[in-house]
């Protein structure tokens, strides 16, 4: 839903970028837009198409789907989606253009980009420039920027331009005029034979103010025709010039200002002159003012008519409407306010008088509010010209104009006045006057802190009423209007200056960006684009702020934004910018190749001075040019500098007023005036700098880390993450004076990780005796007294920087080299080559060769291997492919309780915590979060760097088990031998390679043992089938009581104690982790309910057969187990398991090819009898149609018995009662009853353990009676076996009952008859009040619902509203009627449905309590340790049930409901499905505080909770 216009999305050419729909829009019919050209098409910005969604499955789940653009063309490009009618969000995505250079047009990254500014006016002829610009290419720059050079305004300002079409015609000669094809030439010449490309600046914003097609346009500026609220301004600025030209002819002497400005006094002097004899003369606020007495005679004109008011808002005040011409007390009200507000009591001459005096005073007192506001204006406006003056007058750091007269004006003038000069009034005159009117116009100028979006000349602005604007006198600004037709001509002849630019140059820099209106700028660089598809677009943005930075760069496409080192205060914050603009960390993670597109910061121009920037010898010192570059150089991103910076200029190269010409190249020894060569300056120093920072980024240098040494020393780091070379440059920077300012001879040691191979550069600044400085009258020349000592590409041992070279062992396999320094002054550099000790190189590269097989990325880098391990030899995938599910259990799972069963336990982190699982999932979970954010701080990966420990855990772990989990360790192991060998800040981003390697190989070959739903079914789908592979395994101890020996296909092992051969059958824990081990992980109810998700659907037959016969095989009493305790400590205390048994069987049957079979399987029976003690396997065996008529005999016999054990040691909570199990079958109606109120004998099964409180031994939720989920598991079972014994597949018709004495057969057929028959009758809450089935019409106080349960021992229960009708819909929809089943859903959506899971109780309700905390004891009866389990927290499993009959009735409803039900599952589904991704258990958890909140007493990751989900995906 995100509006992303802020967000900047950065892409190379090449990449493909999908857009997939974030969790609220699951389902719901989104479409994406962009004006991304299709194939073949011409990009258009208002042009949007749509895009087609791709769904990978192909099925009814389509959370997988996503469309995609294939990025072919750089600029930038604009997305959003509506949801049905209405946009909903979208944002920008920009492609970086791809430069070529050279006759064979090779790439030049944007990284590796060294770009130097040239003024073009100081390059002097054209036939000149090659010389001048040869510098440059010497000096090892690849990109030249030019300064505009198109004919120059009357200022000389290179950027104020009096002719955007035309070449400036000082370039040329006499004989020779230059023209627009020969700059095109020597262009495309330094392209091809230099490989330099040039760029030049666009200037859209203002014009020089003596631009002759101006003149002609007036229109194209702010005149006083087109913007009469500037007339105002205009009039306040004319009496200000008046000013100045009686201060400069010394007329106001008397009044203390003379021509020279020197004090805090001459400056009140100025201010009380402006408010005491200007301000008062112009009346600026008649402006904003209403002629009284015109508007009371309008008024009372009107009265005396009887005019009536038509006015029809009371709200409505009288106010001011301003005149749009602003003449003088031009303004206006509304008469028909008016005459509302102010209504007379009669009709007689007093009363309108009376009424008009009224109307008057209003009148006034409106005039005085704007005579007000314009004096506020008034005052910022002295303010700000007095700051003025001062900074241009007498502060330190300014200009000093010295005294005031007509070409050094008091201050600079904010509009055009091309006539002659007459009095402030007669000259006001003219601002009613059109034709003279429209050559007043506004000079362009910039407003500190002002917001770049707002255009400071436009109405609503009082810019240049305030004198805001810092105003540049030599050009007027452009007023485009909103699109072309409302200035044709200016929009024409800025596309051809455009037109032009693109046609000659490889980019532009967009001047001044952040005041050029945004729509002009996108509509000129959109008609650049279409002549040079790779166009490089610069621009400086000094908005202070990355957001409003982001909206110019998506907007107008801007490849690179300048940034400048000269805004460092020290070298610390010259280091910070560095790693701030381009660049990971070394060590980073590799990210996988899908992966979510994160936002960026603009790359970055980074430079090292601009020609704006004041001169750094004058700031810092003449010492500090190299370090700073050298600093600035080692940036990941493109860098830049300005002519004059190398040859050490120490003063700036101003853009308006330097007129001297470059110097040429010379390489002879002996230079002439005007030459320069590499003795100049640091011009050596810079093309070793240049050729360093182009080479760090063609070989994908690309991770930074800067390290401050000291205050003065920076060391600065870029590594390749494929070679792992690494280039460290220290710098010693002297930002100040060394000759004034003391440094210390004392350099701290320095430590370089790896083998020095060789120091790529030292160089160092020093002076040499020379003539002294002096300005050179034709040429720009630097100080004559320092140049560069420079070396290259030498070995340690003959530095002169450094002293000495030692080595140390820091671990087995990292070498550090200790770098004492001698020579490291002020203004030197030295940059190492470093390797990884040759040890270390060979690991790595033979850990990349065996990182292949997972992906190509590691291919550069890696060498073969021949003295690997064996194992190595053999491709992960094939030695992964031998292992079951459930010995993916063992190595993916396993949490903490499952391991300590088994001797051991997870990996705990110090400073953080253990982790969820000790399997790799465990690891895996950890590094998601950590990867994508390249957190290498994180305790994790300190862990890693500090030593072997979690590696060995990792490997060792597996090893210690045996079979082919142990052949994964040993694969593990022997990849960790090299791991090891590696230096310690490399291991994080390897280990993270390997395991995500292995898991990803892990997980395909747990897919490939599972049904074809899940091998075929979306992400979310096999995400929740790893489901299947947490919960389902084999500990130490086997959990199920052994199933018959004379059964096929059961799987043995070998004990390790006992060294005999045991059954290892999977088990199935309920939760983790509170039920994964010991007797409390298998629960008949908890497997039954989970099973069909968890094992059937995702085709795990075979141990689904042995959970369902091993349960089976502990029938007792005509009961599955709640706890089944191994068989031998089950509890028998529940009335619901063995109906989700058998509604498994039939499950089982139904989906299973020839599941039928389950039905003659053997069953080893525990219990033959009731009071039988356990017997051993195969001494009972009963096929499996025989145990399942028992259940259903016994239950219409009836069931009464006492559990075993009775008391304390079996249940600490009970009562005496509670241990009495009943359950039946009532003869009239057919539905399963049992239960009493001291026991629950369903899921609800909170028993109160609080003395406090006074709830212990009482259940919450005894769920007596006929509890209507068994009822609908009891039909479904009837209706099923009615079915086979129909088929003659089950051979018992019915059940035999005794009755005094008689044996009584009730068939299956009339026990359906009666549940169907009898089931709404009684369990519907009609919503006629008169209902005869009702007999407790007193306590109905919802209708339209299911109750809950019928015969409860407390009525009121029964009427609850509750979750668990919707299970009986969905296993016997039959008993439903659809309208009524349909409204029932809706109330329980409504009522109960919560982010995640379903509130157990209606919030109505008065013990509804939503939140579930176990620890907390206190007096309340209905909360108090736990109570409210069942009573309004959000429990998961139920939403499946939900789901699945909304989904059935839906389309009993018909297609219209059934198209939104498939929508809004989807959508509550996608809430699941974010809750599975981000969890780091990856599982749902059992329940939730109400509205999804968090519960820390609930299981983590439930078995039924995942197994429900994954059914609803199977039904949709």
């Amino acid at each position: 839903m995100e509006k992303l216009d802020k967000t900047l999305f950065r892409l190379e050419q090449g990449f493909e970028l999908q857009f997939r729909l974030g969790p609220t829009l699951q389902g719901k019919p989104v479409t994406v837009y962009t004006n991304y050209p299709a194939s073949g098409e011409v990009f258009d910005r208002h042009k949007f198409r749509t895009l087609s969604w791709h769904n990978p499955t192909g099925k009814e789940d389509d959370s997988d789907k996503y469309c995609k653009l294939d990025l072919q063309i750089s600029g930038s490009y604009q997305y959003y989606f509506s949801l049905g009618n209405e946009k909903s969000g979208g944002g920008y995505i920009v492609v970086d253009p791809i430069l070529h250079v050279g006759a064979d047009n090779h790439v030049l990254p944007l990284d590796c980009v060294t770009l130097q500014t040239f003024l073009a006016k100081c390059l002097g002829p054209f036939h000149e420039w090659e010389d001048r610009l040869k510098v440059a290419k010497e000096t090892g720059y690849n990109m030249i920027h030019f300064t505009p050079l198109q004919k120059l305004g009357l200022s000389r300002s290179c950027y104020s331009l009096a002719d955007q079409l035309e070449v400036n015609p000082e370039f040329s000669s006499r004989d020779k005029k230059c023209t627009w094809s020969d700059i095109g030439a020597l262009v495309e010449k330094m392209k091809n034979e230099w490989n330099m490309l040039c760029i030049t600046d666009v200037v859209y914003n203002h014009t020089a103010t003596n631009s002759e097609w101006l003149r002609m346009h007036p229109e194209c500026g702010y005149n006083l025709v087109n913007s009469p609220h500037l007339k105002p301004a205009w009039v306040l600025d004319r009496a200000l010039w008046h000013l100045t030209c009686m201060v400069a002819d010394g007329k106001c002497i008397a009044k203390g200002v003379p021509p020279l400005i020197e004090n805090d006094n001459h400056l009140n002097c100025i201010r009380k002159i402006i408010w005491e004899d200007i301000y008062p003369k112009i009346k600026l606020w008649e402006f904003f003012q209403v002629d009284v007495n015109k508007a009371v005679q309008q008024f009372k004109a009107l009265l005396t008519q009887g005019k009536m008011s038509t006015k029809s808002d009371p709200n409505q005040h009288l106010q001011i409407v301003q005149d749009p011409d602003y003449r003088r007390l031009g303004c206006t009200v509304d008469m028909n306010i008016a005459l509302a507000t102010f209504i007379p009591h009669s009709n007689g001459p007093a009363a309108i008088e009376e009424c008009c005096n009224w109307f008057r005073k209003r009148v006034e007192e409106l005039n005085a509010e704007q005579y007000r506001q314009t004096n506020h204006h008034q005052e910022q406006a002295v303010n700000c010209l007095v700051g003025t003056v001062v900074y241009e007058r007498l502060a330190g750091n300014g200009p000093k104009k010295g005294p005031i007269s007509r070409k050094h004006p008091l201050v600079t003038r904010y509009f055009t006045y091309p006539f002659k000069e007459l009095t402030v009034q007669e000259e006001e005159t003219m601002i009613n006057q059109p034709d003279k009117a429209c050559y007043f116009m506004a000079h362009n100028g910039w407003v500190m802190g002002d917001d770049p979006l707002r255009n400071f000349a436009e109405p609503g602005s009082n810019v240049y009423l305030r004198r805001e604007l810092i105003c540049w006198g030599d050009s007027v600004k452009l007023r485009y209007g909103n699109k072309p037709e409302d200035c044709p001509y200016l929009w024409a002849h800025m596309k051809k200056y455009t037109e032009i630019t693109a046609k000659y140059f490889h980019g532009v820099r967009l001047d001044n960006c952040h005041s050029t209106p945004i729509h002009v700028a996108e509509y000129m660089l959109d008609t650049a684009r279409k002549l040079r598809a790779d166009l490089y677009v610069v621009a400086e943005l000094f908005t202070g702020n990355e957001e409003l930075d982001n909206i110019f760069v998506n907007r107008l496409g801007i490849t690179s934004l300048i940034r400048e080192a000269m805004t460092a205060y020290n070298s610390h914050e010259e280091g910070r910018l560095v790693y701030r603009f381009g660049g990971e960390p070394v060590g980073s993670f590799v990210q996988p190749r899908l992966r979510p597109l994160m936002p960026a910061i603009a790359h970055a121009l980074f430079m090292d001075i601009t020609h704006d920037n004041e001169c750094p010898i004058q700031h810092r010192s003449a010492y500090d040019a190299l370090p700073s570059a050298m600093i600035v150089s080692m940036a990941c991103c493109a860098t830049g500098s300005t002519k004059g910076y190398d040859e050490l200029v120490p003063h700036q190269i101003s853009v308006v007023s330097e007129e001297r010409f470059y110097a040429k190249w010379n390489p002879a020894a002996h230079l002439a005036s005007g030459e320069v060569n590499f003795q100049t300056g640091i011009l050596s120093g810079r093309l070793a700098i240049n050729r360093l920072h182009q080479e760090l980024g063609a070989k994908g240098f690309n991770q930074v880390y800067v390290d401050q040494v000291d205050e003065d020393i920076v060391a600065v780091t870029r590594h390749c993450p494929n070679t792992h070379q690494s280039v460290v440059a220290v710098s010693r920077t002297a930002f100040r004076d060394p000759k004034t300012s003391f440094y210390s001879k004392e350099v701290p040691e320095m430590c370089i990780p790896g083998k020095i191979e060789e120091v790529v550069l030292e160089a160092r600044t020093i002076e040499r005796t020379a003539s002294p400085y002096k300005k050179d009258e034709h040429f720009i020349n630097g100080l004559p007294n320092f140049t560069v000592e420079l070396r290259e590409h030498i070995q340690i041992k003959d530095s002169k920087i450094i002293k000495q070279a030692g080595t140390a062992i820091k671990g087995p396999n990292e070498f550090v080299q200790e770098i004492e320094f001698e020579r490291l002054t002020p203004g030197s550099v030295i940059v190492f080559r470093v390797s990884l000790d040759p040890k270390a190189q060979e690991a790595v590269g033979v850990l990349r060769n065996h990182l292949i097989q997972f992906s190509p990325h590691f291919k550069s880098g890696s060498l073969p291997d021949d003295h690997s391990a064996p194992i190595l030899k053999t491709l992960f995938s094939s030695i992964a492919s031998k292992l079951t599910l459930a010995d993916l259990n063992q190595v993916l799972y396993r949490c903490e309780s499952e391991e300590q069963e088994d001797g051991g336990g997870c990996y705990n982190i110090p400073n953080w915590s253990p982790l969820k699982y000790a399997g790799l999932q465990g690891l895996m979970s950890v590094m998601a979060d950590i990867r994508p954010k390249n957190d290498l701080g994180h305790p994790f990966c300190d862990n890693l760097r500090s030593g072997d420990w979690m590696i060995d855990y990792v490997s060792n772990r597996l090893i210690s088990r045996s079979g082919a989990c142990a052949e994964v360790g040993k694969w593990l192991k022997a990849m960790f031998v090299y791991l090891k060998r590696i230096p310690r800040y490399l291991i994080p981003c390897y280990f993270d390679a390997i395991l995500v390697g292995a898991y990803t190989t892990l997980l395909d070959v747990g897919w490939r043992q599972m049904s074809s739903f899940v091998q075929n079914g979306s992400t979310f789908v096999k995400h929740l089938s790893l489901g299947s592979i947490q919960m389902c395994g084999i500990g130490k101890y086997s959990c199920l009581p052994d199933l018959s020996p004379s059964l096929h296909d059961v799987p043995y092992r070998l004990n390790e104690i006992t060294n005999e051969k045991e059954q290892c059958c999977v088990s199935l824990a309920a939760g983790l982790p509170h039920f994964s081990s010991g007797i409390f992980r298998s629960w008949g109810r908890d497997t039954f309910i989970a099973l069909r998700g968890l094992m059937l659907v995702t085709g795990r037959y075979l141990e689904a057969r042995n959970i369902i016969l091993a349960f089976g095989g502990t029938l007792r009493h005509g009961l599955i187990p709640n706890l089944l305790g191994q068989g031998t400590h089950a509890r028998y205390n529940c009335r619901d398991a063995v109906w989700w048994w058998l509604q498994c069987i039939q499950d089982y049957c139904k989906i299973v090819p020839n599941g039928l079979d389950i039905l003659r399987c053997p069953v080893s029976r525990m219990y033959p009898r009731d009071d039988s003690s356990p017997q051993p396997p195969g001494t009972v065996d009963q096929p499996l149609y025989e145990v399942i008529q028992e259940a259903m005999q016994r239950h219409m016999e009836g069931i009464n018995f006492r559990e075993r054990n009775a008391g304390p040691q079996i249940d600490q909570n009970m009562r005496d009662e509670g241990f009495n199990v009943a359950a039946g079958v009532d003869r009239e109606t057919g539905f399963v009853f049992g239960g009493n109120r001291f026991n629950c004998g369903t899921w609800m099964d909170k028993m109160g353990e609080s003395d406090r409180a006074r709830n212990r031994g009482i259940p919450a939720t005894p769920r007596d009676g006929s509890a209507v989920e068994i009822v609908g598991l009891c039909k479904s079972t009837v209706r099923w076996l009615l079915d086979l014994s129909g088929k003659n597949v089950f051979p018992y018709r019915g059940v035999t009952v005794k009755r005094q004495g008689k044996e009584e057969t009730i068939t299956y057929d009339e026990w359906n008859r009666k549940i169907q028959g009898h089931f709404e009758r009684l369990f519907f809450v009609s919503e006629n009040p008169a209902d005869p089935n009702e007999k407790h019409p007193n306590l109905v106080h919802k209708r339209g619902i299911y109750k809950d349960s019928y015969g409860a021992s407390s009525p009121w229960c029964d009427y609850q509203l509750r979750p668990n009708f919707t299970i009986a819909m969905v296993v016997a929809p039959e008993l439903f009627t659809p309208e009524k089943a349909w409204k029932a859903l809706q109330i329980a959506e409504e009522k109960l449905l919560g982010p995640l899971g379903m509130k157990t109780l209606d919030p109505d309700d008065m013990v509804y309590c939503g939140v579930y905390d176990n620890a907390l004891d206190n007096d309340n009866y209905n909360v108090a340790k736990g109570f409210n389990y069942h009573q309004g927290p959000e429990w998961l499993w139920p939403i499946g049930y939900f789901l699945r009959a909304k989904l059935y009735f839906s389309k009993l409803i018909g297609p219209e409901i059934y198209a939104k039900t498939v929508v809004m599952i989807k959508n509550v589904l996608s809430r699941h499905y974010v809750h599975l991704e981000r969890s780091s258990w990856k599982g749902l958890p059992e329940l939730t505080n109400e509205n999804g909140q968090y519960c820390p007493f609930s299981c983590e990751t439930q078995a039924w909770s995942i197994g429900v989900i994954l059914e609803i995906l199977y039904d949709l």
